[in-house]
C-alpha cells in the first residue's frame, strides 16, 4: 500500500471514528419556558451561538403559554418528563421548585461569580446559602411617552410629581391625546404599571420593602398609602371607559398615537418599536420634590435552572455556564431590548429607548416589587390582593386608606415576621 493510500485510510478511519464518537455523545437538551415571544431569538441567535462552540450538544427551546406554564411545568416535573433546563420565574414559585427537589443548587457552577447577590436574590434560598437558577434578565419600570406629542404641546419631560400632573393637565386640556393609557380591567396592570412603578419613591425602595418583611412597617403606614393617593389622582387622566380597558387595549391606544404617556414595563420596548409610528422617549418615576433620591423597580424577571432529575446534567451545566457568560448577556439584552442583563459585565444597549431605561441604574436606587419575596406565600396572596386594591383605588371604589387596611389585614392573617 502506498504512503498516500495509508494516509487516506488513516484519515477515513479518523473521520469515521470522530463521527461515531459524536454520534455516541450527541445530547439534546430541552429548555422549558413560559416566554413564547422570544422563540425566534433562541432559534436564530442563542442556540446557534452555543452549538457552534459545543458540538455534540443540541438545544431545543420548548415554550408553554405563560398562563399555563406553572401548572404544565409542575405536572411534567412530577411525572419526570420535564426538560433538562427550567426557565425560572422570580422568587417564590422557583424557590418552591427547589424546596421540592425539582431544581438543583448551582453555587459551584462556573460563571455564577458573574452575578451580584442582588442579581441572584430572586433565585436564592431565604438564608442566602444556595442559588438555584442563573439570573438572565430584569425589567425596569417607568413611563414611555410620545415625543411628537410632547413637542407639539411644548411639554418638558417631568422630573417631579408636580411637573408630572402639570403635564397631564396640559395634555388633557389641549384635547388631542388621552393623557395616559392604562386600564383597570385586568387588575395586574393597575398594580404593576401603577403601584409598583411609583411606589418605591414613597417607601424608599429596599428600605421600605425589607421593613415590611421585618414587620417594622405596615401597609397602613403613610409610605405605603401615599402611592395609592397619587394613583387615585390618575383616574382623571386615563380616558373614557378605562375600567373596561384591557392591557392590550392600553398598548394599542399608545402605539396608535392616541395617548401621550404609557406607564410601562421595559418589556414593552420591542413591541412598541415595531408598532409605534412616532418617536418615543422614557422617564423614570417622578420624585416628590426636586433633588430627592429617585427609585426604580428593577425587577429580577427571568432565570434558568437545572432539572435535578434530568438525565443530561453535565451537558445542561455546560449550557448554564454559557447563559452566565458576558456573550449570552450581550445577545439576550440586545435581542430583547427591555430585558436587561443581570451580569456584572455591563452590556451596551443598541436600542436608544432601552439605553434610556438602563441608564437610570446610574442615578436611581434599584428595588424589586414589594410583594414578590416572602410576602405572597400565604392566603390571601398579597400580590393578587394588591392587583385588586390598585384597581379599586383608581376606579374610586376603595379609598387609599381602606386599600392599605385591607392589604394589611390579609397579610396579618397568615404572616408573622421573623423578628
Amino acid at each position: 500500500m502506498t504512503r498516500t493510500a495509508i494516509k487516506g485510510l488513516l484519515l477515513a478511519t479518523s473521520i469515521l471514528g470522530t463521527a461515531g464518537l459524536a454520534q455516541a455523545q450527541d445530547v439534546t437538551l430541552t429548555v422549558e419556558s413560559w416566554r413564547n415571544d422570544d422563540l425566534s431569538i433562541w432559534q436564530e441567535k442563542i442556540i446557534p451561538a452555543f452549538e457552534a462552540k459545543n458540538p455534540g450538544i443540541k438545544v431545543v427551546f420548548s415554550p408553554t403559554a405563560p398562563t399555563e406554564y406553572n401548572a404544565a411545568l409542575n405536572a411534567k416535573l412530577d411525572a419526570g418528563s420535564a426538560g433538562d433546563l427550567i426557565t425560572c420565574r422570580p422568587f417564590d414559585a422557583s424557590l418552591e421548585l427547589f424546596n421540592k427537589g425539582h431544581l438543583a443548587g448551582l453555587n459551584d457552577l462556573p460563571g455564577m461569580e458573574n452575578f451580584s447577590d442582588v442579581a441572584k436574590s430572586a433565585w436564592t434560598t431565604d438564608d442566602g446559602a444556595t442559588t438555584f437558577c442563573v439570573p438572565m434578565a430584569s425589567v425596569i419600570h417607568g413611563f414611555i411617552y410620545n415625543k411628537d406629542a410632547f413637542d407639539q404641546l411644548g411639554i418638558a419631560v417631568p422630573a417631579t410629581e408636580a411637573e408630572f400632573f402639570a403635564a397631564l393637565d396640559k395634555i388633557k386640556e389641549e384635547g388631542s391625546y388621552i393623557p395616559m393609557a392604562m386600564g383597570t380591567k385586568d387588575l395586574w396592570e393597575a398594580a404593576t404599571m401603577g403601584y409598583q412603578n411609583i411606589g418605591p419613591t414613597y417607601w424608599k425602595g429596599e428600605e421600605g420593602r425589607k421593613a415590611l418583611i421585618a414587620g417594622t412597617q405596615k401597609l397602613t403606614d403613610d409610605a405605603w398609602v401615599e402611592p395609592y393617593r397619587v394613583l387615585a389622582k390618575w383616574k382623571d387622566y386615563l380616558g373614557d371607559g378605562f375600567e373596561a380597558q384591557t392591557y392590550p387595549d392600553s398598548q394599542n391606544l399608545f402605539t396608535l398615537g392616541r395617548a401621550a404617556i404609557y406607564p410601562a414595563g421595559s418589556w414593552e420596548i420591542g413591541l412598541f418599536n415595531t408598532q409605534a409610528q412616532f418617536k418615543m422617549g422614557a422617564f423614570p418615576p417622578p420624585v416628590k420634590n426636586a433633588g430627592d433620591t429617585c427609585y426604580i423597580s428593577d425587577h429580577n424577571d427571568i432565570g434558568i435552572g437545572l432539572n435535578a432529575k434530568g438525565g443530561n446534567a453535565e451537558a445542561a451545566k455546560t449550557f448554564l455556564s454559557f447563559v452566565a457568560s458576558p456573550e449570552f448577556a450581550d445577545i439576550y439584552a440586545n435581542s430583547l431590548p427591555g430585558f436587561f442583563s443581570l451580569n456584572s459585565t455591563a452590556v451596551k444597549m443598541n436600542d436608544p429607548l432601552a439605553q434610556e431605561f438602563v441608564s437610570w441604574r446610574e442615578k436611581c436606587q434599584p428595588t424589586i416589587r414589594s410583594t414578590y419575596q416572602i410576602l405572597s406565600r400565604g392566603t390571601p396572596n398579597l400580590e393578587n390582593e394588591t392587583w385588586t386594591e390598585s384597581a379599586n383605588v383608581i376606579n374610586g371604589t376603595d379609598t387609599p386608606e381602606v386599600a392599605g387596611e385591607k392589604l394589611q389585614k390579609g397579610l396579618d392573617s397568615w404572616y408573622k415576621p421573623a423578628n
